[in-house]
């Protein structure tokens, strides 16, 4: 054993660095080093099987770590890229590639449409450590990706259950009950768990003080969690991923966060390892033609259904594309549908072959092609050359920092720029960083959700921190690690609209404003004035009703995820308001 661990790291040292060198990223790295090493070539490590069950451990820790960043709140406000974006995404990929496989093959249509479904997965450990790398998920494109990618980790579990159904028995052996009550259980176990057991464990192990001891029980929870999950019947990075979601709201997920990702990343590049293993090499010497013709048409189809739904959501060709690239290789998960369907009899071995050899090679290909495609595509459809995600950030001190640079960003820079007042700011759109750069502003182009970059532009001498991003999920995200990491910042934030000041309220920040409150405030003056009212009782009526409003905010946050209550206060505070206004004309 000790001799197959020298020559995974010996590979993957030498491949990923070569793959580093010439700017592919570190996962084609360990494909190709899996593959060289692998039964397929030098035969130096045959034991594929025992690689890729240590190497899972990688993949179940990933999803984790994706599963501490879910709170409820920011899955809530992604909900439309996540179920509409996500669902739109996989339902018409996998029509596309059903129709395909049934017309090229002799495949009958429930084999081609579990295939095609399968097909129509991306990978969510290729995906989001190319764009990591990069420091692109922040980006538009890079959170579009991620909802889709959330949507399909979700959809697994429902597909790999209904697969059996439409097995050569016509359904799973015996009544359906048992498995449907013996998966809920184990939800309910980890749910239940993770609220009752893990966080007490958790408070325990850190009295303790001994940082070995916390980081052998946040890898207990990830391999528990999996373990409960599989026992049920369930796909194990179900459990791992419902664990970290858990965990989300613990005072814990950062410390979990800094303890498991050395683990995840090695594990990781081992399971990359095992995947270039597992390929049948041989196929590509029996039936090259047929292999390559189904790895570029799943390439093609998958980029362009990405393409066309993305452009139809944002009119922006360079995010379109780059969010298609993003998505445009087979899924970790697809191994799991073929799995079920060959035990279920949908398909047979040799369309497990060839399918699994081409999720492999479109793994393979995807970070060569998104590379690619950063470096010569990505430029000329913006008609401009970016500004790097690698450039230096060399930040003068500065005791304001803008993150977000957009309309409201400027106006706040202006002001400041209009007093003397230095500032830095950081935005994630390279198509606006290069504009405002041509005006002769300086403005850094980074993700604002990192600590290291708010540290690079001088947030630990700064005072204060203003947070005027466009994206609701990313507002809270930036406020919430720079309130962990910088305490000593004043922090003020933009509010798209009443349900995202209440989310921000929870961080008790220095200050929220409602982004369209004030602009309609002064409308509605304008306008009863223009009805003949007094400017001076108009600008009283509006500065009541701010009042109570901003009073009402304060008031409903307990409740503001009550519907029933919210509308019976927001009544109640209507009827105060119009009371108010009813003694202001008695005494007038």
């Amino acid at each position: 054993m000790l001799k197959t661990i020298v020559y995974l790291l010996a590979a993957s040292v030498v491949f990923v660095s070569l793959s580093r060198r010439f700017g592919f990223g570190s996962i084609l790295g360990y494909l190709i080093a899996g593959a060289v090493i692998g039964p397929g070539a030098l035969r130096l490590v045959t034991d594929v099987e025992t690689i890729k069950e240590i190497s899972e451990f990688g993949v179940l820790m990933l999803l984790f770590l994706v599963g501490l960043e879910l709170r409820p709140q920011r899955v809530w406000l992604m909900r439309r890229s996540v179920f509409g974006l996500g669902t739109a995404q996989v339902a018409v990929t996998g029509a596309l590639l059903a129709a395909g496989i049934g017309w090229t093959s002799q495949l009958d249509v429930r084999e081609s449409l579990v295939l095609g479904v399968s097909l129509a997965f991306s990978s969510t450990a290729i995906v989001l450590p190319m764009l990591g790398e990069r420091d692109l998920l922040g980006t538009g494109a890079g959170r579009d990706a991620f909802a889709v990618l959330l949507f399909q980790d979700i959809a697994t579990v429902p597909l790999a259950a209904l697969v059996p159904l439409i097995g050569d028995n016509g359904g799973v052996a015996g009544p359906l009950w048992p498995p449907i009550l013996k998966a809920m259980a184990a939800v309910a176990l980890i749910l239940l768990g993770g609220r009752y057991v893990v966080r007490p464990l958790f408070r325990i192990v850190g009295g303790i003080k001994t940082g070995e001891v916390f980081t052998a029980t946040a890898l207990l929870v990830v391999a528990g969690a999996a373990v409960v999950a599989g026992l049920a019947g369930l796909p194990m990075s179900l459990g791992a991923f419902a664990a970290g979601v858990i965990l989300s709201e613990s005072e814990y997920r950062h410390e979990l966060q800094v303890d498991i990702e050395p683990f995840e990343g090695l594990l990781l590049g081992f399971f990359f390892i095992s995947i270039g293993m597992s390929a049948d090499l041989s196929l590509m010497v029996s039936e090259p033609l047929k292999v390559v013709g189904s790895v570029l048409g799943l390439i093609l189809v998958k980029v362009v259904v990405a393409f066309v739904l993305e452009l139809a959501a944002t009119r922006n060709p360079a995010r379109s594309a780059r969010f298609a690239l993003a998505l445009n290789q087979g899924s970790e998960f697809g191994f799991v549908l073929f799995s079920a369907a060959l035990a279920a009899g949908v398909i047979g071995e040799h369309a497990l072959g060839r399918s699994t050899l081409v999720v492999a090679l479109s793994m393979a290909a995807s970070p060569m092609l998104f590379a690619l495609s950063e470096r010569f595509l990505l430029p000329r459809l913006r008609g401009s050359t970016p500004p790097k995600r690698e450039e230096p950030i060399d930040a003068s001190p500065a005791p304001v920092i803008i993150a977000g640079f957009g309309r409201m960003g400027q106006i706040v820079g202006r002001v400041m720029r209009m007093r003397h007042i230095a500032f830095n700011a950081l935005d994630d759109d390279p198509d606006n960083v290069e504009t405002i750069r041509r005006f002769g502003q300086k403005v850094f182009f980074g993700d604002p959700t990192r600590i290291e970059l708010l540290r690079a532009v001088g947030a630990e001498q700064a005072k204060v921190l203003v947070v005027t991003l466009d994206d609701q999920a990313q507002t809270l995200a930036t406020v919430e690690r720079a309130k962990t990491a910088f305490p000593h910042l004043k922090i003020f934030a933009r509010a798209r609209n009443r349900q995202h000041a209440h989310l921000l309220m929870e961080y008790d920040i220095a200050g929220i404003v409602r982004e369209t409150f004030f602009s309609s405030l002064r409308l509605t003056e304008q306008v009863l004035e223009s009805l003949g009212i007094d400017p001076e009782e108009a600008r009283r009526t509006v500065e009541a009703f701010r009042e109570k409003d901003e009073k009402a905010l304060v008031l409903q946050h307990d409740i503001y995820d009550d519907e029933s209550k919210l509308i019976q206060s927001s009544k109640e505070i209507a009827e105060e308001l119009e009371s108010l206004f009813e003694e202001d004309k008695a005494t007038a």
